[in-house]
């Protein structure tokens, strides 16, 4: 894998694409710089060699070129996060992005316009793809977060640089931290998978029950697991069409000698709401107009002990509806055991949209081994899918 490390970048504008796509408030001010921050050790790796950065990147979904999705906003946050005068081009091809470009002298940052101002970005267009490698003389993908598309910047691009090409630092570190899941992680190794829906992970557990020794399943797809067994599950969230599927899969993991622990008991509530009714019951037995909105504390326990026998470990999927402090504890002692784990030698990763909020939220970021910044890229990486992003710096 050919990273920023084996390249040596003095004298040269180095075009990076890195994933800005960050969350403004009302004044259009940053209010995570995360990804920013992510992106800070490539940039500065080119800088401190002595060449010169064009960083490229989209910021929401854009139908037309309207000003609040403007990259212009991010630009004081990104001298604050990288120390250094950040230049601005309003657009990022054409004439005033190339004389930009052309006059970049080293230890310079340059930062593009907005890519999705070009509907091109998006429908992966040669013509495009071949615009913007004219800025630089040296391509770096570092956007995990897009990887998963074949967008002009992340995919199509790279063909116009068939040696000077490399990964960026964030998106080599992403692709580690999977494969130690996935190929090289020590045993036993643990996949946690949380969320509502049985169907959006289907292909993940597909895939995952050939390179995992323990599998947690928590949340809502708890429910259509014990339904399909036989269980009562209340009013609690459950996919009856994928019950057979359930099934299946306990089935394929018994062959495969995977263990796969799903809560004995939950923490139910007679309304989807922060101040409904709550008592402890067996998951098997819900009653009628009560769902199950987090695990309970014999789950926990049990959960508990299944992490700190492991020695490589994926998160992806909160336990319980983290977002409601009532129903967030299971998330919490789970984050708590992952943490105790890593402390004493295991790799964690965490990933997916609402668990690396649930770390974020409850303190957990600093006490994991690696928390990824791709939701989709990761899902597809974990479905064992080659991400086109990464393919075209590989070939």
């Amino acid at each position: 894998m050919k990273t920023i490390q084996n390249v040596n970048f003095k004298n040269t504008k180095a075009l990076i694409r890195v994933d800005f796509n960050v969350p403004l408030n009302a004044q259009f001010e940053v209010t995570d710089n995360t990804r920013i921050v992510s992106a800070k050790p490539t940039i500065l790796k080119v800088l401190e060699d002595g060449g010169s950065c064009i960083l490229m990147s989209h910021l929401g979904r854009p139908k037309a070129q309207e000003s609040e999705f403007s990259l212009r906003h991010i630009v004081s946050t990104l001298e604050t996060v990288l120390g250094v005068q950040v230049l601005f081009s309003s657009d990022c091809i054409g004439e005033e992005a190339q004389t930009a470009a052309d006059n970049l002298q080293p230890g310079q940052v340059l930062l593009l316009e907005n890519l999705r101002y070009h509907s091109e970005e998006t429908k992966g267009d040669l013509g495009f793809a071949e615009a913007l490698s004219k800025l630089g003389d040296f391509y770096i993908n570092d956007a995990f977060g897009t990887a998963h598309r074949a967008h002009a910047s992340t995919t199509i691009i790279a063909q116009f640089f068939p040696v000077n090409k490399c990964f960026g630092s964030l998106l080599a570190q992403e692709i580690e931290s999977i494969d130690k899941v996935m190929q090289t992680g020590e045993k036993p190794v643990l996949a946690i998978l949380g969320g509502a829906k049985v169907s959006s992970k289907i292909t993940i557990i597909d895939n995952i029950l050939d390179k995992v020794d323990h599998l947690i399943i928590g949340g809502g797809m708890t429910f259509t697991f014990v339904k399909a067994q036989g269980g009562h599950v209340g009013d609690s969230i459950c996919e009856d069409d994928k019950m057979e599927l359930a099934l299946e899969i306990l089935e394929k993991a018994k062959v495969k000698n995977v263990q796969i622990h799903i809560p004995v008991d939950v923490l139910a509530a007679n309304d989807f709401s922060n101040d409904a009714n709550t008592q402890i019951v067996d998951v098997r037995e819900i009653p009628k107009n009560w769902q199950g909105l987090d695990c309970g504390p014999k789950s926990k326990a049990i959960f508990h002990d299944v992490v700190q026998k492991c020695k490589t470990i994926l998160w992806n999927g909160p336990l319980g509806v983290f977002e409601m402090e009532t129903f967030s504890s299971g998330t919490i002692a789970l984050g708590d055991s992952i943490a105790e784990a890593t402390k004493n030698g295991a790799f964690s990763l965490v990933g997916g949209g609402d668990s690396v909020a649930a770390v974020k939220q409850f303190g957990f970021e600093n006490k994991v081994s690696y928390v990824s910044t791709g939701g989709g890229a990761m899902l597809e990486s974990l479905e064992g899918k080659t991400l086109p992003g990464i393919a075209a710096i590989s070939e």
